[in-house]
């Protein structure tokens, strides 16, 4: 691995309600240096961000989540000022014509359809770090 990796040592927030994407996004972000933080709904994401937010360097944010949806939660956190360039990346499976374009106007900085394509997800997540 790269010293000069963003990835290395880059704290990730996953929200997903679904445990295998969880169980499956940490092993294989972990196999990259990155620690990882984790949330199963909107409301615990905003939380988690507001009590460590300095920490958290990125966000991979499931569009279906209980209650508040990612969308929703991505706009709340865009509302946070010290939130306004924290990287959030949609992750969605099932993409319908104009989600990319929602979670885009929700203050999404990326969006990228499920099943995720590991090597695609760590170039964009390079690409914002």
């Amino acid at each position: 691995m790269d010293e000069a990796d963003p990835l290395q040592s880059a704290t990730v927030l996953v929200v997903d309600d679904d445990v295998r994407n969880v169980f499956a996004l940490t092993s294989a972000l972990e196999m990259f240096g990155m620690r990882v933080q984790y949330a199963d709904n909107g409301h615990d994401a905003v939380k988690l961000l507001q009590q460590g937010a300095a920490a958290i360097n990125l966000v991979l944010m499931d569009v279906m989540l209980p209650g508040q949806d990612g969308n929703a939660t991505t706009a709340a956190i865009r509302a946070m000022p010290a939130f306004a360039d924290l990287p959030i990346l949609v992750l969605t499976a099932k993409a319908m014509p104009g989600d990319r374009e929602k979670s885009i106007a929700a203050g999404a900085s990326d969006y990228i359809t499920k099943p995720v394509d590991l090597d695609h997800l760590l170039a964009v997540m390079r690409s914002h770090l």
